[in-house]
């Protein structure tokens, strides 16, 4: 893994400066959804440093200080994983990655397509934290299967709109566009239903655990 420039700042970063310095594999709009599905994972054995390193592909990158080091996880612990913990309250539910205004053309379609797939597949692979099963509320299960469908929609539209068998106008394009749109919303609901359950399945979970005996002072 190549090492940060010496000349760079060692200045707060936003996220997505701190995930370019440090060459992240996958852009921000993946890292936020994998960390959201990761945080919603019933599974309790998992850690933030576990998810971080697997979105590294377990090769973290090289610091030269503890001051470097200290941006590298402070950012990411505090900038992103907090911050994304706060879409667990009903209130402040979690939201895709909102899209700059763009020309209603093939190109945007593609990128749009691409964009949400990217989310729901890593959501979904943060959800199941590396593991092929997971057991997961019935909720939330319906949900993922749920988004599965929607994800297969972006993928299709994807591939349509990077290789066109004919000429597609422009009210077309549009109209497509407002589709994706809703459909964003909709996948922006299962995701949340999913949040919601496991965190639900989670607290369960905690009131079940034995509770060993306190230690005793003398």
């Amino acid at each position: 893994m190549r090492k940060p420039s010496k000349n760079q700042a060692t200045n707060v970063l936003s996220p997505k400066a701190l995930l370019e310095r440090y060459a992240c594999p996958l852009p921000y709009h993946q890292v936020r959804a994998r960390f959201m599905g990761n945080i919603a994972t019933p599974d309790m054995t998992v850690s933030p440093m576990q998810e971080i390193q697997r979105i590294w592909n377990n090769d973290l990158p090289v610091f030269e200080s503890k001051a470097e080091a200290e941006e590298f996880f402070g950012g990411l612990f505090q900038g992103v994983w907090n911050a994304l913990s706060a879409h667990q309250k009903r209130t402040d539910p979690f939201k895709l990655a909102r899209l700059p205004t763009a020309p209603a053309n093939l190109e945007f379609l593609a990128r749009f397509s691409r964009v949400r797939r990217e989310e729901i597949e890593s959501f979904v692979d943060g959800l199941f934290a590396n593991k092929d099963e997971m057991d997961l509320p019935e909720s939330a299960h319906k949900a993922v299967s749920i988004l599965g469908e929607i994800r297969s929609l972006f993928a299709a539209a994807e591939q349509l709109a990077t290789s066109p068998a004919q000429p597609t106008s422009v009210s077309s394009i549009t109209e497509t566009i407002k589709h994706f749109q809703q459909m964003s919303r909709i996948a922006e609901h299962e995701i949340n239903v999913v949040i919601q359950s496991c965190k639900k399945a989670r607290a369960q979970a905690l009131e079940t655990l034995p509770m060993g005996r306190p230690p005793v002072f003398h």
